[in-house]
């Protein structure tokens, strides 16, 4: 496994070389560490599933920089693409239509695909060396709680790791908010750090809220 500085002007450069040869690497994104492989890589995808002990039904977050590089992977609507306007980049994942050739693991078969454009620079300067959207769920065994260093992603998940980017120590809140963005009206799925009143002021109340649930 390779450490990496987050500083290091070199570092990039050597996560996109992984990410092409089919390795996973845990970087830091803007809420939380999480888990990079090319979506177009069989193996990558195979072992990111793997390490993570993750459910095959469950999909995939991709991050983008762009609502171009959205359209890559999903089909954009003019509601997205206005929401989109109004809270990219930031903490707000849009779960869409995904596109025919996109890898069934990663929509796990729903026809859906969940997108989110960063604020934070490591992950944007990763996607335009790739060129292309990369995964980021959470660097954790499913279950478990989320990584906020490095180390607490190699106590879970070991030395499966390909490389591991270490910009110290995350904080903050590590939950972007989920909506819906195929069904009518749109529905929050995970409450985060875009508030339900921001969105439904947006959307001039036409939300549906992630049920409460019963304890």
């Amino acid at each position: 496994m390779i450490r990496i500085d987050a500083h290091d002007p070199d570092g990039v450069r050597e996560v996109v070389e992984i990410l092409k040869g089919g390795g996973v690497v845990c970087y830091p994104t803007d809420t939380a560490y999480g888990l990079g492989v090319d979506l177009t890589n069989v193996d990558g995808v195979r072992r990111l599933f793997e390490l993570k002990g993750r459910d095959a039904a469950k999909p995939i977050l991709l991050l983008v920089d762009s609502v171009e590089m959205t359209a890559t992977v999903g089909i954009p609507s003019p509601e997205f693409e206005s929401i989109a306007g109004k809270f990219w980049p930031g903490p707000l994942t849009l779960v869409i239509p995904a596109r025919p050739t996109l890898p069934d693991r990663i929509s796990a078969g729903t026809g859906t695909v969940g997108v989110r454009w960063p604020k934070a620079q490591l992950p944007l300067t990763l996607l335009a060396a790739l060129g292309q959207p990369v995964t980021a769920t959470s660097a954790n065994r499913s279950g478990l709680p989320i990584a906020r260093t490095v180390d607490e992603a190699i106590d879970q998940l070991g030395d499966s790791l390909d490389a591991v980017v270490d910009a110290g120590t995350l904080t903050g809140s590590a939950t972007s908010t989920v909506l819906d963005l195929t069904t009518d009206p749109p529905q929050i799925l995970r409450n985060g750090q875009v508030r339900y009143s921001d969105l439904a002021g947006f959307l001039g109340g036409r939300l549906v809220d992630k049920p409460t649930s019963d304890n």
